[in-house]
């Protein structure tokens, strides 16, 4: 009979799988939740290339963990590879952070990337973050079924 062999294996098999981290792994757990939120991809009004129209188009980053993750390095880029990288920057326990496309001066909550083009395609797209060493925290993509912003 195997089943009692089964079942005693089973709480060393779980707890070497909690060990190495394959069973609740996901790259936004191995990030300390840090996700991409939010995407306003197609700014309000017409594309006229103004600084306000380009800050209307942004990526929010959220951190759903518990404490505070440094960005430092980090990488958010779109599918044709335009890329932000995060200076010396963290994201506290609970917060968000917009990231504009344009024009600004940086604060906790927002960071500019100094752009004078649009980065998010409004057809579709996608955006990806990823650590300074290249390994995905997270990704949000988006057709033309979503009206102009998409919650990820």
């Amino acid at each position: 009979m195997r089943t009692p062999r089964i079942r005693a294996a089973l709480p060393a098999l779980a707890g070497a799988a909690l060990l190495t981290g394959t069973v609740l792994s996901t790259p936004a757990q191995a990030a300390g939740g840090v996700t991409i939120y939010h995407v306003w991809f197609d700014s309000p009004g017409s594309d006229n290339r103004s600084n306000a129209s380009l800050n209307a188009e942004w990526v929010q980053i959220k951190n759903t963990g518990g404490s505070a993750v440094s960005l430092k390095g980090w990488i958010l880029k779109d599918a044709s590879n335009h890329r932000y990288v995060f200076k010396d920057v963290r994201i506290g326990a609970r917060k968000t952070m917009k990231v504009h496309t344009g024009r600004g001066t940086d604060t906790a909550s927002d960071k500019f990337q100094n752009r004078r083009a649009y980065v998010w395609n409004n057809t579709s797209d996608t955006a990806t973050l990823t650590r300074a060493s290249g390994a995905k925290v997270d990704s949000c993509s988006w057709t033309t079924r979503d009206p102009s912003d998409k919650y990820c």
